[in-house]
């Protein structure tokens, strides 16, 4: 990890487009501003864990949804049991 010492509205560049500025320096926190492309996703730690951990669920949903349809095309292309006349098994049983 790099770590950086910074005033307030000092700012570190990261590549060509992202600039992170300290804004205000207080008890309770600093608060920092991040300008970035709009093609670069910028979130809170918790917020990027929890899209993460979404989308870890749904690509599981989505894999277990594709195992059923496979088993559904398997169990279709199997040929199928014979009718079975329900008045010829009573017939049949009863003797």
């Amino acid at each position: 990890m790099l770590v950086f010492t910074r005033k307030r509205h000092e700012a570190i560049m990261i590549g060509d487009g992202i600039e992170i500025r300290v804004l205000r320096i207080g008890k309770d926190g600093v608060r920092i501003g991040v300008s970035a492309p709009a093609s670069v996703s910028v979130h809170r730690r918790e917020v990027y864990d929890q899209i993460r951990d979404e989308n870890r669920m749904a690509a599981r949903t989505v894999s277990s949804v594709e195992g059923l349809a496979a088993e559904l095309r398997k169990r279709l292309e199997r040929p199928a049991a014979p009718a079975v006349d329900p008045e010829a098994a009573r017939t049949g049983s009863d003797r």
